[in-house]
C-alpha cells in the first residue's frame, strides 16, 4: 500500500535551475534556506570534545542540555514556568513536525490545521496518518475535528510575525477544540523590522499567551538558522509536560535521539549569544543589499519582517517571476510551493555568500 504523499516541489525547479546555471556568471541559488556560513568555533570545539560517545545517548537529553533549553527560553523568549520534564531535544525540527501527528495518535477523521502560506511538511504530517489538512489563518474557521494546529512565526515563506494578541487568540481557540497547538519558531532570533529588530519574536509559551498553564501548547525550535547547525540536526520542543511525555515515550521506543556530541554542542550553542548576534549581522547586511535591488527591478516586498527570506511579487504568476529571475541566473522558489495564496509571490532566500548576493544585486540593477 502506497502513501498518498504530496509532490516534493523542489523537484520541479530543475528546468529553471538549468537556465540559471547557464548564466555567464553562474547561478545565484536563492531557492533554499540552507546556511552557508561556518558553524561557530565554540560549537565545533564542544562537539569535538564530546566525541568519546561510546554509550547510547539519552532520548530525553542530558540533564545539562535540558537545563540549557529551559534557561534559554527564560533568557531569550521570556518563558517562565518550564521544568526540565517539559523540554525534549529532537533530530532537527523537521522530523518532529512531520511525525507529530503520528506520535500523538492522530489518524483518519482528524484534522490538522496549518498556515495558509506554509512549507509542505505540515501537510506531509497529515498525509502520513491519513488525517485531513486544512490551511487557515483564521481560528474561527478551524473545524470541530481539529486535533493539532501548527502556527509558524516568523513564517516560512513570508516572514510574517504573530504578535502576542494573535498567538493568544489561536491558543484560546485550540483549547476550545481540545487540540494541541504547536508554534514552529525557528526564525525567532532573526527579526528585521520594528520591535523585532532588537529582540526575538514572541513565543507561543509566553505567559501573556498561555496564561498560567501550558496545557496543550508546545514550542518547536531549531538551531539550524541562528547557529548554522543545519548539518548537526539540532532542535527541541518544549511546553505542556503531558504532550512532551507522550512524544518522549514514542521516541524511546523508536530510538529517536540526537547523538551525544550534538547534544553537548547544542548546550554550548544555547549559552553563547555572541555568535547569534554575529550571524544576524551577516544576514542583515545581505538583506539590506538585496531588498532595494529587488524593489528597483519592479518587485514589491510583502511581510518579511523576520526570517531568512524576502516574500516578493510583481503581481504576476509566481512561475513567470521565477523564470524572469532564472534568465538572470537567480534561482528562487515560486510561492505556489507554499499554498494557493502564494501563487503570485516568490520566496527569495538570504542564505548565500556575500559574493553571490553582490552578483544578484548587479544582475537586478542591469
Amino acid at each position: 500500500m502506497a502513501l498518498d504523499l504530496p509532490d516534493f516541489p523542489w523537484d520541479s525547479l530543475s528546468e529553471l535551475a538549468t537556465t540559471a546555471r547557464a548564466h555567464p556568471g553562474s547561478i545565484v541559488d536563492l531557492s533554499v534556506g540552507s546556511p552557508v556560513d561556518p558553524t561557530p568555533v565554540v560549537v565545533r570545539d564542544a562537539l569535538t570534545a564530546a566525541t568519546d560517545a561510546h554509550s547510547y545517548p539519552q532520548v530525553a537529553g542530558t540533564p545539562a542540555l535540558r537545563e540549557a533549553i529551559v534557561e534559554w527560553y527564560a533568557r531569550r523568549r521570556g518563558v517562565t514556568g518550564l521544568d526540565t520534564d517539559a523540554v525534549l531535544p529532537t533530530i532537527g525540527s523537521k522530523e518532529l513536525i512531520a511525525g507529530m501527528a503520528l506520535w500523538l495518535g492522530l489518524g483518519p477523521g482528524d484534522t490538522i490545521v496549518h498556515p495558509a502560506n506554509a512549507y509542505p511538511t505540515y501537510a506531509l504530517g497529515a498525509a502520513l496518518v491519513g488525517a485531513d489538512a486544512v490551511a487557515s489563518d483564521d481560528p474561527a474557521s478551524w473545524p470541530e475535528s481539529t486535533c493539532l494546529v501548527w502556527l509558524n512565526s516568523p513564517g516560512n515563506p513570508d516572514g510574517s510575525v504573530l504578535d502576542v494578541e494573535r498567538l493568544a487568540a489561536a491558543v484560546a481557540r485550540a483549547r476550545e477544540l481540545g487540540a494541541v497547538i504547536a508554534g514552529d519558531e525557528c526564525y525567532a532570533e532573526l527579526g528585521w523590522e520594528g520591535e523585532w529588530a532588537t529582540r526575538p519574536t514572541p513565543c507561543i509559551l509566553d505567559p501573556r499567551v498561555v496564561g498560567d498553564r501550558l496545557d496543550g501548547v508546545v514550542s518547536v525550535y531549531s538551531l539550524s538558522k541562528q547557529s548554522n547547525l543545519a548539518g548537526y540536526r539540532a532542535g527541541f520542543v518544549a511546553g505542556d509536560p503531558a504532550v512532551i511525555g507522550q512524544l518522549l515515550a514514542v521516541r524511546k521506543h523508536a530510538g529517536l535521539m540526537p547523538p551525544a556530541p550534538v547534544q553537548e554542542a547544542m548546550r554550548v550553542a544555547l549559552g553563547d549569544e555572541a555568535h547569534v548576534a554575529e550571524q544576524k549581522a551577516l544576514y542583515r547586511a545581505r538583506r539590506a543589499a538585496l531588498a532595494p535591488a529587488l524593489e528597483g527591478a519592479g518587485f514589491r516586498i510583502d511581510h518579511s519582517e523576520a526570517g531568512l527570506y524576502l516574500w516578493v511579487t510583481r503581481d504576476e504568476d509566481a512561475w513567470q517571476s521565477a523564470a524572469w529571475l532564472a534568465e538572470r541566473g537567480i534561482l528562487v522558489a515560486p510561492g505556489s510551493f507554499y499554498g494557493a495564496e502564494g501563487g503570485r509571490h516568490v520566496r527569495v532566500a538570504l542564505t548565500t555568500t556575500d559574493e553571490r548576493i553582490a552578483a544578484a544585486v548587479e544582475r537586478l540593477e542591469h
